[in-house]
């Protein structure tokens, strides 16, 4: 899982001890890439501050039992689709939290919502018991992340797009083949070929590689710990021209076709570093509301 940084460890530390400068300055980092990305999603500006508002309530009120698994920004975003999904389901409303650029059959056109909450499978792939569960998800998020990270390091971004369209945004192999560009017979071999090289992985981990994990197995993890999200700083190196053509080429993919809602979150914060006044206001109101919290760490 994504490690925490020295920065945002040295945060944690200083709003565990109840430091309120601590807490202004984490609330500053990742307030613009959150409301962005609320934003992005829900028609009223209002409820998107209102969520994240109380994402930040929520995160404060927990931070002393954060087990630093995850880092903050994962985290914090796990909170606040999850109250997006509340407001969806308390409005009935059809909303989509993960990508509009593929869907993966003509069915989906239901609650989005429930559609999100129903990813955790039951499938009986592995037992869900104990800590037996979170042992062998472990593993196979492991293993999926050194998957992708293998695509990045041989700069095999044309099966990594596959891949991510398929497992990410649940994508139909003639979806994406014609997306990519390839026909679909090459969609399905690189699909097969890359859940032979997860059981194969797997092999180390009793009675995981005896069949392939489910696709919304898959979708799931994918989505929940954003192992294909871009860093930050790549963000800002490709709205600055300065990446690699392999690189720039991919980027563009994730955030102009695929349309990652973590990583276009991410840009357009940046993209809106200069803070208006709008800005400034959420900020204040957000700490006015959390600061009582944080008092009684």
């Amino acid at each position: 899982m994504s490690e925490l940084s020295e920065a945002d460890r040295y945060l944690l530390e200083r709003i565990r001890q109840g430091d309120g400068e601590g807490w202004s300055q984490l609330v500053g980092r990742y307030e613009g890439r959150l409301l962005a990305f609320a934003r992005g999603k829900l028609h009223a500006h209002s409820d998107a501050e209102d969520l994240v508002q109380e994402t930040f309530i929520s995160f404060l009120k927990a931070v002393a039992g954060f087990r630093e698994e995850a880092s903050i920004e994962t985290y914090l975003f796990t909170i606040l689709r999850r109250k997006m999904i509340d407001l969806a389901r308390g409005r009935h409303a059809s909303i989509c939290l993960l990508q509009d650029v593929l869907v993966a059959g003509d069915e989906d056109a239901g609650d989005a919502a429930q559609a999100i909450a129903s990813l955790d499978p039951t499938a009986s792939w592995y037992a869900r018991r104990d800590e037996q569960h979170h042992l062998q998800r472990d593993a196979l998020t492991r293993v999926m992340r050194t998957i992708i990270d293998g695509y990045k390091a041989a700069l095999n971004f044309r099966d990594l797009q596959i891949v991510e369209m398929i497992f990410y945004a649940q994508g139909r192999n003639r979806d994406v083949a014609e997306a990519v560009g390839v026909n679909e017979k090459a969609v399905a071999v690189i699909k097969h070929r890359c859940l032979r090289r997860i059981r194969e992985l797997l092999e180390p981990s009793p009675g995981l590689a005896d069949a392939d994990p489910p696709d919304a197995l898959l979708s799931e993890i994918w989505q929940g710990e954003r192992l294909s999200c871009l860093k930050r700083s790549t963000i800002g190196a490709y709205m600055l021209g300065t990446l690699e053509s392999p690189w720039q080429e991919y980027v563009a993919f994730h955030l102009e076709r695929l349309g990652c809602r973590f990583c276009r979150a991410n840009l357009d914060d940046l993209q809106a570093q200069t803070a208006d006044d709008t800005r400034h206001k959420l900020r204040e109101r957000i700490f006015e509301s959390t600061v009582g919290f944080l008092r009684k760490q």
